[in-house]
């Protein structure tokens, strides 16, 4: 790939989203509005590749996939790994949250292998949470050994895993998770409107806390 221009690395007119999913970049652009910065997506700009995902952690993987398309770029880069942990299973999935029932599994797949595994736990023991961790890399900022400094805000929402799914909202785990605020047998995030869901879900937290740091920057 064409080096970047000087004109690109000092860009602040775009920030790159570490994404190929619209769902995504279109969630992200309504939870950091408003911006000066027009948020683009990998396949907007024609960037291909993938980044190594192998963290043990969100924040490290984050932070991977961040640095990774920053230098492909030249562009100041904002990447997000998010996820669900469940106490009963000892914090997983975790990192392998879009990969829990395998590489090619759909979110109906991932939810029915959790009911699975938590088959015959009452309420109390089915406890969980979402965390999302975003990383912003700055490849203008990079120092004399090519190392690109970031920025990270992150987010928690805690509740517990639904007996079975209810709600066709949302997307991922939101049909089964049921948030702390409501009782036990409650609405599952896939029963809450987008609007109510964002201001506690875990992205929406790490977002409000990424859009001042933007700000704060210039973007």
């Amino acid at each position: 790939m064409k080096a970047p221009t000087a004109a690109a690395v000092s860009d602040r007119s775009r920030l790159l989203v570490a994404t190929r999913s619209a769902h995504k970049l279109r969630e992200l652009r309504e939870l950091l509005g408003p911006l000066r910065a027009e948020l683009v997506s990998l396949d907007d700009i024609g960037l291909p590749g993938d980044a190594i995902e192998d963290g043990e952690t969100f924040k490290s993987n984050a932070a991977k996939k961040a640095r990774f398309f920053a230098a492909l770029s030249g562009l100041p880069t904002l990447a997000d790994d998010s996820g669900i942990e469940v106490d009963a299973l000892g914090g997983g999935p975790g990192v392998r949250t879009r990969r829990y029932a395998g590489e090619n599994a759909t979110d109906q797949d991932n939810n029915l292998k959790l009911l699975r595994e938590l088959t015959g736990l009452p309420p109390e023991r089915r406890t969980a949470r979402y965390r999302c961790a975003l990383a912003l890399a700055l490849p203008e900022a990079a120092g004399p050994r090519g190392g690109i400094p970031l920025r990270f805000a992150q987010g928690t929402l805690e509740g517990r895993i639904a007996l079975a799914p209810r709600g066709g909202g949302g997307f991922g785990y939101d049909p089964i998770f049921e948030p702390a605020v409501e009782l036990p047998g409650g609405r599952t995030l896939g029963e809450w409107t987008a609007q109510a869901k964002n201001r506690i879900s875990h992205r929406g937290r790490a977002a409000r806390r990424m859009h001042s740091i933007l700000a704060g920057l210039g973007f």
